[in-house]
């Protein structure tokens, strides 16, 4: 007796401990939101972190120009063996005067250049990587948008085959207690054996399904962690079970295009491309002006070879003056260039063209889905009312031999699908806002 009760004490401590740790390993199961998911994906997620990367080298491009309008300095010398100093006085072949100067001399000395102007191609360049920063810096933007959009796409993957699965789970539980209930029909003779092979078939087939439907719930668990930037194996779950609360249109049809085109990063890339090739046909031009530069050079220099009479003594000479320079082979040259790149600049007006109807277009698109989801949602909603009513129905009949069982499995597999398209629906309904909030630039 005393065995026994020590057996049952340490069972009941067993069930115990398991409860315990099944509860502790519940808690720790981190529960995301979508904002939370989206605050992390900011953070961590990998494309992010290369298009900041990127965004931070146009900044140094930005500083690298700016630098090119510091002055020209340079400092150097040189060690050198001269040889003999000969002077023909009296031409090439006559005998050779040999000068006596050092066989050995060394300089040193700086040079300063300060370009003074230049068809403002240096400030104008200073303007072109600032456009060039504004551009990355929109492409950032986007890629975020994209980021989130795909984060919401595989959240409300999530959402949606959580929801198949517990709809999945508690089918099978009701339709083994049907198989239950079958069995015993038909051993007392009132059905046939068909009835009870349709009901297993059912069972095969749904279990199935949900097998199926476990592998996408762990793949889009994967493929939040991995949008999230953290290993594809971390565990965590999403409340999904909350009432749901569909999107409302907050803004009419022609504002949204208003707020697209004033947000949408894609259009503000096409009209900085507009800029940058404007400002590209000005650089161009800036070929046909002159170059004037402050210069200034100093060097101690021994010995003193440069100018006569020659001397071994150590000399400094130094010159200060301003440069300018014309190319004249710009004058022809630069023709082509300048009409390619008005070429160009014709090309990015067509491409801003086409891409303003592009965002006009899904952002009509994106509109329309939302009230055609909302509409859905609407209409999946009364399906299961009617479906519910129709198994209840049928369900009865078939329970008093009025009906035959093919009927209510049809009809069970009909409620099955309407509550799987509401769900879908309602997923939709989220997606075509969250769309439609990333299409205006306003995500």
């Amino acid at each position: 007796m005393k065995h026994s009760n020590l057996i049952a004490s340490l069972s009941m401590i067993a069930v115990l401990c398991s409860q315990q740790v099944e509860s502790q390993i519940s808690d720790s199961t981190e529960l995301l939101t979508l904002e939370k998911i989206w605050n992390i994906s900011a953070l961590h997620n990998r494309q992010l972190k290369l298009s900041d990367l990127s965004r931070k080298e146009s900044r140094l491009g930005t500083d690298e120009a700016k630098n090119r309008l510091l002055p020209e300095l340079s400092v150097g010398g040189d060690f050198r063996l001269n040889s003999k100093f000969l002077v023909y006085e009296n031409g090439l072949f006559s005998s050779p005067q040999n000068v006596n100067v050092s066989h050995y001399g060394y300089s040193a000395g700086y040079h300063l250049n300060l370009n003074l102007y230049s068809g403002g191609k240096e400030t104008r360049n200073i303007k072109m990587k600032q456009e060039e920063e504004l551009v990355k810096q929109y492409e950032f933007d986007l890629q975020k948008n994209n980021i989130k959009y795909n984060a919401a796409v595989a959240y409300y993957d999530l959402y949606k085959f959580l929801h198949f699965r517990t709809f999945i789970s508690a089918e099978i539980s009701a339709e083994k207690k049907q198989f239950t209930l079958v069995e015993n029909l038909y051993k007392n003779g009132v059905i046939m054996k068909s009835d009870v092979l349709r009901i297993s078939v059912k069972l095969s087939q749904m279990e199935l399904n949900l097998s199926d439907i476990e592998k996408k719930i762990d793949l889009a668990r994967q493929r939040l962690n991995i949008l999230m930037g953290r290993e594809s194996n971390i565990p965590f779950d999403i409340s999904y079970q909350d009432i749901f609360e569909p999107e409302t249109i907050t803004e009419a049809h022609p504002d949204y295009i208003d707020i697209a085109l004033n947000n949408s990063p894609q259009y503000k890339i096409a009209y900085s491309n507009i800029i940058l090739s404007e400002l590209n046909i000005r650089q161009t031009k800036a070929d046909l002006q002159p170059k004037v530069s402050l210069y200034s050079k100093y060097n101690y220099t021994f010995p003193q070879i440069s100018f006569y009479p020659y001397s071994n003594d150590l000399w400094g000479f130094g010159q200060t003056g301003i440069q300018v320079q014309f190319s004249i082979d710009n004058l022809y040259k630069s023709r082509h260039s300048i009409a390619r790149a008005q070429n160009i600049y014709e090309q990015q007006k067509e491409k801003a063209s086409i891409q303003k109807d592009e965002i006009t277009f899904r952002v009509n698109e994106a509109y329309l889905q939302e009230q055609q989801a909302f509409e859905s949602v609407e209409m999946a909603e009364k399906n299961i009312k009617k479906s519910s009513e129709t198994v209840r129905v049928i369900r009865n009949s078939y329970l008093n031999q009025e009906s035959l069982l093919t009927d209510l499995l049809d009809a069970e597999n009909i409620l099955l699908e309407a509550k799987f398209n509401l769900i879908t629906a309602q997923a939709e309904l989220k997606l075509s806002h969250i769309r439609l909030l990333a299409i205006t630039g306003i995500l």
